[in-house]
């Protein structure tokens, strides 16, 4: 059962409105992790073994499926990196973006459902927030000086959830450093933006600009930056766009269907958004 409405809950609520795809459980501190029936502990991906056995097959099924073809193991890998950590990223961004609240996530406090999209979660670790916001005086929570400190700490946030993982599926994807923060990097950009754009297009430009100062390009160990730009679409209408930092590797499954975001083309060529193949 969820838990009682916490800091968290209005953005998680909204997140779910826009994207009912994508629901969030807040379990409370005594709860169980979901376990069976589909769902996958963040923390067992990051672990390897079995669980991460099985949470691959699951997309190489998929793709065999799909497209008629099997993809490479670690083509396979990507794509289950790519799923999960899209989804995860959002987590900690969709409370920062919609009511200025990071929480601390790591991967002990995360379940996934491998078919559904569904996350549950356990109360953070601890909740950053600015001064006056009301969540302030909750146990747990540091508040942090100006939105800069707080930009930080989505940063950080991010980075500590992620990192095991990125050293689990990397030698599997056959990537590492650089390359793997510069997916990390793609998951955190396109997954808010994706988010917003549903929220609105006057919330879609907000997240362009927010993304922008999160991510300037700068700021380990992420790779590349937010990098949004204004591109023409067929209609002559200005677009904004970006080119990935990382490239999905999708065309060795579909080559004629090669992201027009994909660093592997020329930047020139993109001429609309291009979202997650998680959110497809």
């Amino acid at each position: 059962m969820p838990a009682a409405a916490s800091p968290l809950t209005a953005a998680y609520d909204r997140l779910r409105a826009a994207l009912p795809a994508l629901a969030v459980t807040e379990l409370g501190p005594d709860d169980p992790a979901p376990a069976g029936d589909g769902w996958t502990r963040a923390a067992g991906l990051a672990a390897g073994g079995a669980e991460l056995d099985a949470f691959l097959a699951w997309d190489a099924a998929q793709v065999l499926r799909d497209h008629g073809r099997p993809a490479r193991p670690d083509v396979v890998a990507g794509f289950g990196l790519h799923r999960y950590a899209w989804a995860a990223c959002l987590l900690i961004t969709v409370p920062w973006f919609l009511h200025r609240r990071v929480p601390r996530l790591p991967v002990t406090h995360v379940s996934y459902h491998r078919t559904t999209g569904r996350l549950a979660v356990r109360p953070p670790v601890s909740l950053a927030c600015l001064p006056g916001d009301p969540a302030a005086a909750l146990p747990g929570t540091v508040v942090v000086p100006d939105e800069e400190a707080l930009r930080a700490r989505v940063r950080a946030a991010v980075a500590e959830h992620l990192e095991p993982l990125l050293d689990t599926f990397g030698p599997r994807a056959r990537r590492r450093g650089r390359a793997l923060w510069g997916m990390a990097t793609d998951e955190v950009v396109e997954g808010l933006w994706y988010v917003a754009g549903l929220l609105g297009e006057d919330e879609e430009r907000r997240a362009v600009r927010e993304l922008e100062l999160l991510l300037p390009g700068a700021t380990r160990p992420y790779a590349g930056a937010a990098a949004f730009r204004t591109a023409a679409a067929p209609d002559g209408a200005p677009r904004v766009t970006r080119t990935r930092t990382s490239c999905c590797m999708f065309y060795t499954v579909r080559p004629e269907d090669t992201c027009a975001s994909c660093p592997r083309t020329c930047g020139t060529a993109s001429t609309v958004k291009v979202t997650s193949m998680a959110a497809a």
